[in-house]
């Protein structure tokens, strides 16, 4: 699995609808978003760089790769998970309550 950033020009919504189009044709894409403001399209998956600049290129843009590597939710697994609280209930007092028994009064106990 890899995070490609491929830079595009994308200055109106339909060029983004083109774009998202083209490149969610590709097999293998697990993530793939659009950054308006830097004109960037990142794609995260088992997809080829070169595929995705192709697709790019069928639809008149004019593509730049920034960076091809691993994305950073891959960086995270490597590290060890710190072990996870643990609640622990508080603590029952250690005296025990003094037994009660179930004495009956009045005349309809008395059946008993």
């Amino acid at each position: 699995m890899q995070k490609t950033v491929v830079k595009v020009c994308v200055d109106t919504e339909k060029s983004k609808r083109e774009v998202l189009k083209a490149v969610a044709k590709l097999e293998g894409i697990d993530q793939l978003s659009i950054d308006g403001d830097k004109g960037t399209v990142t794609v995260i998956g088992d997809v080829d760089p070169v595929l995705v600049y192709k697709q790019l290129k069928k639809v008149k843009k004019s593509p730049n790769i920034v960076s091809v590597g691993p994305p950073k939710a891959a960086e995270k697994e490597n590290t060890p998970n710190p072990s996870p609280s643990v609640y622990y209930p508080p603590s029952y007092p250690t005296y025990l309550p003094p037994y009660c028994e179930l004495i009956p009064i009045g005349s309809t106990f008395d059946r008993w």
